[in-house]
């Protein structure tokens, strides 16, 4: 689809931000000075972004999660228990979640595409941004005051409908918005928002046990303001009318294809990406259990030992972000890290097959967490470098979010089969199982050409 702008400017004349405002210039693109740089500044040197849109980003990463984490982590299974007997709630939660699931994997590239063909006056952005969290809201809502599982699941339907069209408009705005050399330290603040998010949840959830409805609307609402403040303070252009290609149900399915010959580096990113988050999911689908079947927490302690654990791992992911983010930046290198970030992956992963004692496993988990805020602060970074198509770029980041999403649903059908190795329980091999993905996936990414 042509450019309503040039290349390589991230605004178009008719959405200049005020002159207080820096300009965005993209990778490799030279920045305008303004009038009072001094003399000796290099004339190549790429403006940075502005401080107010990368707070905006992670407002709105952080408010998106806290909306469709604070359900998945706690309060939807508590909301299923409320209705149904307690034999069924295995499997009425399981519906649910998995319906959604199935929406979130629809939902990214779709979202994407209508977004990059967008002509509306405010963006092709902004109104997906807001309008996807808006619409998230009606859903939790209707989760939060439904009477039955058919009320739940269609509220849960729309609420991950609205939360992924939101996430995909912010995740698309660091190939859109923010320069390469800052990538690094913003995807990892950015990303480090889904942890951050599951204790905030946590405590959310905790606040409103006494009412569900206010358990999913406050959550809805911390959603909604984070988006806000993110709409308020991005640059954003339409799409040119003339320059919209049609968009059917055809087009639709040929958006989830991305040729490998044409885009190898895409390609193998993809795959790597997959396999990594294998190996995480590996962990964040089975430590419940592990738990409670080799460490032998009582049932009634999980919750308590599972809040200190969402501590730790997610101060392991929040240094491991930062750390990795700057020292990608400062070297602009992306691959050693993804390399780094899967060792550090499967020590941890190592260390919690192995640990005997909650202790031991607290150990291990933040060390796992280093290694996922590792792989967190170059992962949107060398996705955003691989695109095809910088002005597809929300659907391409779409389909590749499918490569996040699809191990979640993924490890749990094949962790039974691994599991039983050796007479069952055997969260060892399940470990490994995850450990060698994390690092084959790791291997893939050195066949990527276009990043150091």
């Amino acid at each position: 689809m042509p450019l309503t702008q040039d290349p390589g400017s991230a605004l178009d004349a008719t959405d200049r931000p005020d002159p207080a405002t820096p300009v965005i210039a993209p990778a490799g693109a030279p920045a305008a000075l303004p009038a009072h740089a001094p003399a000796h500044a290099p004339a190549d040197a790429p403006a940075d972004a502005p401080a107010k849109l990368i707070f905006g980003l992670v407002a709105a990463q952080l408010g998106v999660c806290i909306a469709v984490f604070t359900p998945i982590v706690v309060t939807l299974a508590l909301r299923v228990a409320q209705i149904v007997p307690e034999a069924e709630r295995g499997a009425a939660l399981g519906k649910v979640l998995s319906v959604g699931a199935l929406l979130a994997l629809v939902g990214n590239p779709l979202f994407g595409a209508l977004s990059d063909r967008t002509t509306s006056r405010f963006g092709r952005r902004r109104p997906w941004l807001v309008g996807g969290m808006a619409v998230a809201a009606v859903g939790l809502t209707v989760v939060g005051l439904g009477s039955s599982v058919t009320t739940l699941l269609i509220g849960w339907a729309i609420a991950q409908l609205g939360c992924n069209a939101a996430l995909c408009m912010v995740t698309a705005c660091i190939p859109d918005l923010i320069p390469d050399h800052q990538r690094g330290r913003v995807s990892g603040m950015v990303g480090m928002m889904l942890s951050v998010s599951m204790v905030a949840g946590s405590f959310l959830a905790q606040l409103f046990t006494d009412n569900m409805a206010l358990a999913f609307i406050v959550p809805a609402v911390v959603g909604v303001l984070g988006v806000c403040v993110l709409a308020a303070v991005m640059p954003d252009r339409p799409a040119r009318a003339e320059s919209v290609a049609p968009y059917g149900f055809r087009e639709f399915l040929r958006s989830f294809w991305v040729n490998p010959r044409k885009n190898p580096d895409y390609s193998w990113n993809f795959a790597s990406r997959f396999l990594v988050f294998i190996g995480i999911a590996c962990v964040t689908s089975y430590q419940v259990y592990f738990l409670m079947d080799r460490l032998g927490v009582a049932e009634g302690e999980v919750a308590s030992k599972m809040f200190t654990t969402t501590l730790v791992t997610v101060g392991g992911v929040v240094a491991g972000s930062l750390a990795g983010g700057w020292l990608s930046d400062a070297t602009g290198r992306r691959k050693p890290f993804v390399l780094a970030s899967a060792f550090v992956i499967g020590v941890g992963l190592l260390l919690i097959a192995t640990a005997g004692t909650f202790g031991m496993f607290l150990f291990a988990v933040a060390v796992f967490g280093f290694g996922e805020g590792l792989y967190l602060a170059v992962d949107v970074a060398l996705a955003a470098a691989v695109l095809p198509d910088p002005e597809t770029a929300a659907k391409d980041m779409g389909v590749l979010n499918i490569a996040n999403a699809l191990p979640q649903s993924l490890v749990p059908m094949l962790a039974p089969f691994v599991l039983a190795i050796g007479g069952g329980g055997n969260y060892g091999a399940l470990f490994l199982f995850g450990g060698i993905a994390a690092a084959v996936g790791a291997a893939l990414v050195q066949l990527i050409r276009s990043v150091r």
